[in-house]
């Protein structure tokens, strides 16, 4: 039987990055979460220990962080494009590299009431957490670009709306069908895009609204057809995008037994069940989407 070694790929993971940008009295931060990955020749180093090739994980990280200033990150998707296209052109024996980024939003203080915000006080807020994931392969004369983009842990609930009945039934089914009921969910999703050409921040915060939007506005007969709408919105309205993919924990919300008590409970109090939860997900995708490639080849989990 013979042994031989398999894929492998080595980085630097979860460099915590925040830029402040003094330009003006009014300063902007941007804070970011990067990890990168080079792909390539590094047999050796698994094989026999040989570290020749190797381009320290700690050099990468030092790398990132002063990407963040002579690049900037005006959108996470132009820093990791730059990041990862460096590591391939310019370091030996890299064949390809991926860079995820996290980014987390900050809100301006409002110190004086006014609503303009104070110019250099942020409180940490956001609703969900931006990704965004660049994959570069090849040489410059035969180029392979991936560039997704997402978002993670965006909390949504309606009221309303939803239903779930018609389901199948077995000798252990106990759940009622039900005509009203409360959805909620910690949606993550990426979007894969055709080209590099895009308008980044504007292009995400459309596909969010897009996405809420169908959510809200949708009567749901189950949490499947709620996703596969909300996928198939972003592919109608941003030609730029190819692919959806979403992943969403149903967070369940159990009427509760007030009845007990003798007091009337008309959908108004639940109980919030954080686990066990259904985990619902899926993909959208065009008919003449291109080659998915190396995407969705994350550096975050296994190989």
């Amino acid at each position: 039987m013979g042994i031989r070694l398999g894929d492998h790929q080595y980085g630097k993971a979860e460099n915590r990055i925040v830029r402040i940008q003094r330009d003006t009295a009014r300063h902007e931060i941007t804070d970011v979460n990067v990890s990168t990955c080079l792909r390539g020749a590094f047999e050796d180093a698994h094989l026999t220990g040989d570290q020749h090739a190797v381009l320290p994980t700690d050099t990468q990280k030092q790398t990132a962080y002063a990407y963040a200033k002579t690049v900037g990150l005006a959108s996470i998707e132009s820093y990791a494009l730059a990041l990862a296209t460096h590591f391939v052109d310019d370091v030996e024996p890299v064949s390809g590299a991926r860079v995820e980024v996290e980014q987390y939003g900050w809100t301006r203080v409002d110190a004086d009431g006014t609503g303009a915000g104070h110019d250099h006080t942020w409180v940490r807020s956001g609703q969900e957490i931006r990704t965004a994931a660049v994959t570069v392969e090849g040489p410059a004369d035969a180029r392979r670009t991936w560039v997704t983009g997402g978002l993670k842990d965006l909390v949504i609930l309606k009221s309303t709306g939803s239903e779930f009945h018609g389901f199948l039934q077995d000798e252990f089914t106990v759940l009622e069908p039900t005509n009203d009921r409360v959805m909620a969910t910690a949606l993550e999703a990426q979007w894969r895009f055709a080209g590099t050409d895009v308008d980044w921040n504007a292009t995400y915060a459309g596909i969010k609204a897009a996405m809420v939007a169908v959510f809200a506005e949708l009567q749901s007969l189950a949490l499947q057809q709620t996703l596969y709408e909300m996928g198939r919105a972003v592919l109608e309205q941003f030609e730029d995008v190819v692919e959806v993919r979403m992943s969403a924990p149903n967070k369940h919300h159990f009427l509760y037994d007030l009845g007990r008590f003798g007091i009337d409970n008309d959908n108004e109090v639940f109980h919030a069940d954080d686990r066990p939860y259904g985990l619902i997900q899926a993909s959208v995708i065009r008919d003449d989407a291109p080659d998915a490639g190396s995407a969705w080849q994350q550096y975050s989990g296994l190989v």
